[in-house]
């Protein structure tokens, strides 16, 4: 199973004209299942609800419902703490690593490098897909 940070959810639903396509390609080569967190759903929800997009809103919506939902608990926000302090991501990028890593997800797409110090090998930016 692929967790799906933010930034890239985002670049599918909202057709970035540079990484929505490399996304699209990657999602339609993968033969395991997509999930996102209740993290991923507030993270992508703040641009529709701040412009009262209700259009964009649905859009999130449909497309987050078809991925697999991953719940956060208790322990993860422990981990998140350790990823934190070992590694000094932001408290949301340590959050998805550690409720990715927590279900068993085998990698976690994103675009932000800082994932790949924290995570080597496990935690891939998407760009590379391009090359």
């Amino acid at each position: 199973m692929i967790y799906l940070d933010s930034c890239v959810a985002i670049y599918l639903v909202e057709y970035d004209p540079v990484f929505g396509p490399i996304a699209r390609r990657a999602l339609e080569c993968c033969d395991e299942q997509v999930a996102v967190s209740p993290l991923v759903h507030l993270e992508c929800l703040v641009k529709p609800y701040k412009q009262l997009d209700v259009s964009l809103e649905a859009d999130y919506r449909c497309f987050l419902g078809g991925l697999v939902g991953l719940p956060v608990l208790a322990e993860d926000f422990e981990r998140a703490a350790h990823i934190r302090a070992d590694h000094g991501l932001r408290t949301p990028d340590a959050l998805h690593l550690a409720i990715a890593g927590r279900a068993g997800c085998t990698a976690l797409w994103t675009n932000d490098d800082r994932f790949a110090k924290a995570a080597p090998g496990y935690a891939v930016n998407i760009g590379s897909f391009s090359r």
